[in-house]
């Protein structure tokens, strides 16, 4: 199906196909198309009671807890959306292995053990010798470290993996080529099949979790892009079972030289996706960042999320030396200390998770 046809099909949906989505025990990606159309708004509340209790039989009251390491600003892509283009007049920063160090150590100290490092795309400062020279460093200090990277060969995967990666997020950011094109300017992020065919390549290496996402608001029809991750995902759930999959919900925010969402999604209607995925993909890590309010957090994470962000901090060095806010990607709206979204979590009778696994477990 074109990108056209799939939104008039989801613009078509039907109560009656909401209804009969969520009766299934299993769902198909028509039934999804059905829980994220515009007729599952009055639905909200029994999907999300029928989310929350998948959850809590796939998760128990666990919630995983992770933060990212930004090594490095530099980035060779002009995006139109992103604090880190390299058309923004903003100062650029590469950690290097002292200030490295003194993040690792200021991380560790807040309990952390599961990492996502971050860098802008840049291959050449910022590439395989960076990663060879560093991961195996950075993995003295955590159990669980995934990147958020430039998209790389399988070749190049596959030596990360013996490195001590875990796991990949790679964000389409949106499904539609002709505005993906619109917002990549230039540079090697402008190649739409390079980066659309990147988790192929991390299951080929076997990596062992792939994070996949779109950039919600970039297109003018966020639905569309949801769906189209979904499709996504089930095709490489099937392609490529032996790795874990991950999904996540970033939306739009505020950045040096940024732009206004193209399409607007209320809470409300975040609300529907997440739970609508929930109950397409029951046994997948469903993970909301800092990106959203401690309100929204606060009452979506007990619903259906098994994996938050937190205390993070978006440019490089942030953790030891949070002074230099204007080298950030973006502004996070979630500002609480790790402890305090914690504190929030146990009260609402879940489990914060700092480590759910040791090296001798899965090496």
């Amino acid at each position: 199906m074109s990108w056209d046809d799939i939104t008039l099909r989801i613009h078509s949906k039907t109560a009656q196909d909401v209804e009969q989505a969520l009766s299934s025990n299993k769902l198909n990606l028509d039934d999804f198309m059905a829980l994220l159309s515009p007729a599952a708004k009055p639905y909200i509340e029994p999907l999300a009671q029928r989310a929350q209790k998948l959850t809590r039989q796939r998760f128990g009251n666990t919630v995983g807890f992770y933060v990212p390491l930004y090594l490095s600003n530099l980035c060779a892509n002009d995006c139109t959306y992103c604090g880190f283009s390299m058309s923004n007049r903003i100062k650029r920063k590469i950690l290097n292995k002292d200030e490295i160090i003194a993040e690792c150590q200021a991380i560790k100290a807040l309990g952390f053990n599961n990492l996502l490092l971050v860098t802008g795309e840049h291959q050449g400062k910022v590439g395989m010798d960076y990663f060879r020279h560093y991961l195996p460093l950075i993995r003295e200090y955590f159990s669980s470290i995934m990147m958020e990277v430039q998209p790389m060969t399988q070749e190049e995967y596959s030596e990360l993996k013996t490195l001590g990666l875990d796991g990949v997020m790679v964000y389409q950011e949106t499904y539609h080529q002709p505005t993906y094109l619109l917002h990549h300017l230039r540079g090697k992020k402008r190649d739409f099949h390079w980066r659309l065919e990147t988790p192929d390549r991390l299951g080929r290496a076997k990596i062992d979790k792939i994070g996949l996402g779109a950039l919600i608001g970039l297109s003018s029809h966020w639905r569309t892009d949801c769906y189209m991750v979904a499709e996504h995902l089930f095709f490489l759930q099937r392609t490529y079972w032996q790795s874990r999959y991950s999904i996540s919900f970033p939306r739009l925010r505020p950045c040096t030289g940024g732009i206004e969402p193209a399409s607007l999604m209320s809470e409300a209607e975040l609300v529907q996706l997440i739970c609508a995925f929930r109950l397409f993909a029951p046994d997948v890590e469903l993970s909301i960042s800092t990106r959203e309010s401690p309100f929204f957090r606060d009452h979506i994470i007990p619903l259906a999320i098994n994996n938050v962000s937190a205390g993070s901090k978006t440019q490089p060095g942030g953790y030891a030396d949070s002074r230099h806010e204007e080298l950030e990607q973006f502004m996070p709206h979630d500002n609480r200390s790790v402890y305090q979204v914690a504190d929030a979590l146990i009260k609402a009778g879940l489990q914060p998770v700092w480590k759910d696994w040791d090296n001798y477990l899965g090496r």
